[in-house]
């Protein structure tokens, strides 16, 4: 089961998150999102959990909790939508 980890601290590392959700079962995958441009954190992430099960407690365990003095958002991810591909300059037109 995939999940969102929102209101991330630009300082949270992916190794802090394999930690805390860790304690809810199997973590096979953890990304924080970064800027291409600033390689900075833009504040929200995705762990893979191992079943749906650990999923689901982990989204229980770790909603609301805090790390790096933030409070966490943590639901199950979306699957990604779709953008029309195309250059800046004709989406302007």
């Amino acid at each position: 089961m995939r999940l969102y980890v929102g209101n991330l601290s630009f300082e949270t590392l992916e190794s802090e998150l394999e930690d805390a959700f860790g304690a809810f079962g199997t973590v096979s995958d953890v990304k924080i999102m970064m800027d291409h441009g600033t390689n900075r954190s833009r504040g929200f992430g995705f762990v893979t959990m191992g079943s749906a099960a650990e999923g689901e407690a982990a989204m229980k365990g770790m909603d609301g909790n805090k790390i790096g003095g933030r409070n966490l958002t943590v639901n199950e991810a979306r699957p990604r939508e779709e953008r029309p591909r195309g250059s800046y300059s004709e989406s302007r037109r």
